[in-house]
């Protein structure tokens, strides 16, 4: 630093130093900032990215658009090399981060959150269960046999973002336990989604590369139990792991949820040893501390910040560390760009009515729009009715109803399984990324009435209905 930037630092009054210019730019980003970090966001920039794929799909850039996905991309050292196409890295490669942060949220879940109190757990377990096993008998039921049987498992799934995004817009109408509850219920469909994409939509085993991801999972449990928790070896070893997997013929993204199963979930310090080191630390900090002198020139001072910032680390858990840092590059980066890559279909009106009526295409759509209603709904009456779960404060069960048609917004998760059930069959992966994207809208867009209508007062919603009849 010159020592003309060092003078033109200005110091407020609240002690802050700021650049000449960072008056001004924090005007600027303060509110972007703000707008990043609102739970809509995310489930807005997704829809962007869709309605962007569907605009190339079916603009004059649609060949660029496939060509552009279907460019392979390789990297090597010495005579090693991978090497993908651009659409396969997406989703065999980037979504590893998507599935790491799942892991992470169900650990913690299970751990500390909504699903580590029994009672608590009972309704959204059920409820996800109802809503992963009725869509996909409908879809079943439509498509019993031959290849187009394989996508039963797409309709299982719910895209938390979506929904949970589109529940946010609805701001006090949706009670903060009916917004925990979906969240809830969306984290256990993942869980049971991985399950799915694990069992049975694994083509064939090669059992060395099988035997080799093993071994680097005792690896990192082994990390674990002996107190690492320097998330950079993780990484390490979850990158072994992933290539590992890609070899055996396992889905590669599971390595994502199975790295983050192993992060530790347990800090370094409890609250009352960080009390008393943050305390310490700190007396030494003003002992060291001389008027006019910065952190730059004081090397003690310097150090008691070094070893405060150790604490600080220490103090929190490496898991919620980390998924604190990757929510966002998952929602801003890692999602959109497989919504662009994967959300583009052509649309040919001519043949709207075929497609309309193509099973595949019904079987996705009835399984998210009913088969999830009915589904969640369902389970959740029975395991109140049985006294098995209790109905969250502060909710009607008429809202419960309302968020099953949010949770038949199966968005990403969808069209991931959908990839897996018909890569080889382009046809049918177009019929069911038909009826997601329509499923998905019309869901998110009934659900949303249907909430909207449901969290009003009761002799609101009453006059509401009146009008409407």
């Amino acid at each position: 630093m010159s020592k003309t930037e060092y003078t033109d630092q200005e110091l407020t009054e609240d002690g802050l130093n700021l650049a000449p210019w960072e008056r001004k730019f924090r005007r600027i980003i303060t509110p972007f900032d703000e707008f990043l970090h609102r739970q809509t966001t995310g489930g807005l920039l997704l829809m962007a990215m869709a309605v962007l794929a569907l605009v190339l799909a079916n603009g004059p850039f649609a060949e660029v658009y496939r060509e552009v996905l279907r460019t392979y991309v390789s990297i090597g050292f010495g005579d090693w090399s991978l090497k993908m196409s651009l659409h396969h890295w997406i989703n065999d490669g980037l979504m590893v981060f998507f599935f790491f942060v799942i892991g992470l949220e169900l650990k913690r879940e299970f751990l500390v959150g909504e699903l580590a109190n029994p009672r608590n757990a009972a309704l959204p377990i059920a409820a996800a269960i109802g809503g992963m096993v009725v869509p996909a008998l409908f879809y079943f039921a439509l498509n019993p046999s031959g290849e187009a049987a394989a996508g039963w498992g797409i309709p299982m799934a719910t895209d938390i973002a979506f929904a949970v995004g589109a529940m946010a817009l609805l701001g006090t109408r949706a009670p903060k336990a009916l917004v925990t509850f979906l969240v809830a219920l969306a984290i256990v469909d993942d869980l049971g989604a991985v399950m799915v994409i694990a069992i049975f939509y694994t083509d064939s085993i090669a059992l060395l590369p099988l035997f080799i991801a093993v071994m680097l999972f005792v690896v990192l449990i082994s990390m674990n139990r002996s107190g690492v928790r320097n998330p950079i070896p993780y990484f390490a070893v979850a990158v072994l792991l992933w290539y590992a997997l890609l070899l055996s013929g396992v889905h590669a993204t599971l390595a994502g949820v199975i790295g983050a199963m192993t992060v530790p979930a347990y800090p370094k310090y409890n609250p009352e040893k960080f009390s008393a080191h943050v305390r310490t630390l700190m007396d030494r900090f003003d002992a060291s501390h001389q008027p006019g002198k910065s952190v730059m020139t004081n090397i003690a001072l310097r150090s008691e910040v070094q070893a405060l910032r150790n604490g600080v680390i220490g103090v929190e858990a490496p898991l919620q560390r980390l998924e604190h840092f990757w929510h966002m590059p998952v929602a801003f980066v890692v999602i959109p760009i497989f919504a662009l890559a994967n959300a583009g279909i052509p649309i040919e009106l001519a043949g709207i009515g075929e497609t309309l009526s193509n099973p595949v295409m019904m079987g996705v759509s009835l399984g998210l729009i009913f088969g999830k209603f009915i589904g969640i709904t369902g389970a959740s009456w029975l395991a109140i009715r049985f006294g098995v779960a209790v109905l969250p404060s502060g909710t009607r069960f008429t809202q419960i109803a309302g968020a099953s048609l949010l949770a038949g917004i199966g968005f990403t998760m969808s069209i991931f399984v959908a990839q897996l059930a018909f890569n080889d069959q382009p046809e049918m992966l177009l019929m069911a990324k038909t009826g997601i994207l329509f499923a998905s809208f019309l869901a998110g867009v009934t659900g949303f009435v249907w909430l909207y209508i449901a969290g009003k007062p009761a002799s609101e919603a009453k006059q509401l209905a009146e009008e409407t009849n």
